[in-house]
């Protein structure tokens, strides 16, 4: 898991579990910003992954000549770690919210 963590880039997952933290933290103080927490962490993966595209789209463009598939491809699935752990981090919220939202 901690070569996940540093594949998908140091910055990007560090944020992204900053706001696991927070998003626990207002579990049990703010309820009602489970959610958006959550929208929060996926929406930063989103942006990681597409800075990640831009980049090495950018350095395909400096190099000035066509990467192999398989390279495209490592590059692609790398730049897929931050929206899945943003993923999961949604889907925790969601679980959260349904916990803690009042029965009928």
């Amino acid at each position: 898991m901690f070569d996940l963590f540093i594949a998908g880039g140091p910055g990007a997952m560090s944020l992204l579990s900053v706001e696991l933290v927070c998003l626990f933290f207002a579990a049990w103080k703010a309820p009602a910003w489970v959610r958006e927490i959550g929208l929060l962490a996926l929406v930063t993966g989103c942006f990681w992954q597409f800075a990640g595209l831009f980049q090495a789209a950018g350095v395909v463009a400096e190099v000035g000549e066509w990467p192999s598939v398989g390279l495209l491809l490592n590059g692609f699935k790398v730049s897929l770690i931050p929206v899945m752990y943003g993923m999961m981090i949604y889907a925790l919220s969601l679980v959260i919210r349904l916990v803690q939202k009042p029965r009928i």
